[in-house]
């Protein structure tokens, strides 16, 4: 019997690990992610290969007609998945199967392209049930050329995922695998629970989510509606961002953003245990609420606090107990600005 991508087991995956992700302050949140992982993605181990005999592959290739305007999905257990737009109508699929077991194993996994018109699904089957030593020790990489208008959902259970110069909508997630995306201006989703995610001149039409549990967010410029960025264990690494709404969280990290604000904007920054800096771009004024437990607040910009310029904040920063929580504004206010740390500074620079 075949097995299909297990599209519950990813689901369940991100699902148990955001549920983890949930710090309950006593340091238990990277022991219930691990389990959470161990228990969604068993195939990873098998991905990272436990067998050290020599590899074996088999190489497979394929073309199929879509149109400029069609959808690409690609669904796999265990290896890479690289797309790359290009010219043309067509599809170019190549993979490479890999074992370190014996070569009879590689028949065990087929390769399905199901063609439809304006469509293309492609997915790993596997005649073997995945199990706790290993399943078939099997894993295929994607290598695909898809038309750059195209839109594509990709998903990996124990591998990277790589997206880049496609024009269409683009979905891209794995469990256990970094999340690269370049030059893709209808971006719609980023996510992986064990690894980064890199995000480079990217937009989206609309709202754009990216987030980890176990890993680093990285974008630069980026340019969307609305922002939704957030990871457990990493830093969220924002440069030369526009958004009109953003919300990033980190629990165990730093935030960093550095961009324009937009006039009435709202932008909303956590971090449990990190530093958080805004180096801000423009002269477009904001109201700040911030608020740091164990940290200092300063700002490089002349803030007005309660009617009167405060020349602690603006300039050394606000310490000591009953201090650290500040509301503030700079030129006509027009922006929110919500910034919380717990045990982490608070800067806010110009750029």
């Amino acid at each position: 019997m075949r097995l299909r991508l297990p599209f519950v087991v990813m689901t369940i995956g991100f699902a148990a690990a955001t549920a983890a992700a949930q710090d309950n302050g006593d340091g238990t949140t990277r022991v219930m992610v691990r389990e959470a992982l161990r228990s969604a993605a068993p195939a990873g181990r098998a991905y990272q290969g436990r067998d050290r005999g020599p590899e074996q592959t088999e190489r497979f290739s394929r073309k199929v007609r879509i149109g400029r305007d069609g959808r690409v999905s690609i669904e796999n257990i265990a290896g890479n998945i690289t797309v790359t737009g290009g010219s043309g109508d067509e599809v170019s699929i190549e993979a490479v199967k890999r074992t370190r077991r014996e070569r009879s194993e590689l028949g065990t996994v087929q390769i399905i392209v199901d063609e439809r018109p304006g469509r293309v699904d492609i997915r790993t089957e596997h005649a073997r049930t995945f199990n706790r030593q290993g399943g078939d020790g099997v894993s295929v990489d994607y290598t695909v050329t898809v038309p750059n208008s195209a839109a594509v959902d990709l998903k990996s259970i124990s591998g990277n995922v790589k997206v880049s110069n496609v024009q269409g909508g683009v979905r891209a997630e794995s469990i256990s695998g970094n999340v690269t995306t370049a030059g893709t201006p209808r971006l719609e989703l980023a996510k992986s629970v064990s690894g980064d995610v890199d995000l480079t001149d990217a937009s989206a039409d609309a709202d754009l989510t990216a987030s980890s549990i176990s890993g680093s967010i990285r974008a630069k410029g980026l340019k969307a509606r609305s922002l939704e960025l957030g990871t457990v264990s990493g830093d969220v690494s924002l440069v030369d961002v526009s958004c009109d709404r953003l919300g990033a969280k980190s629990i165990s990290g730093n935030v960093e953003y550095s961009g324009s604000l937009a006039r009435n904007g709202r932008y909303e920054v956590n971090s449990h245990s990190g530093t958080i800096r805004l180096t801000l771009s423009g002269s477009t004024g904001f109201e700040l609420t911030a608020t740091s437990f164990s940290g200092t607040i300063r700002s490089e910009l002349p803030l007005t606090i309660g009617g009167d310029r405060d020349q602690n904040v603006s300039g050394r920063g606000r310490r000591g107990p009953g201090n650290r929580s500040i509301r503030a504004t700079f030129g006509d206010g027009s922006a929110a600005l919500i910034v919380r740390t717990f045990s982490g500074d608070v800067v806010i620079a110009k750029k």
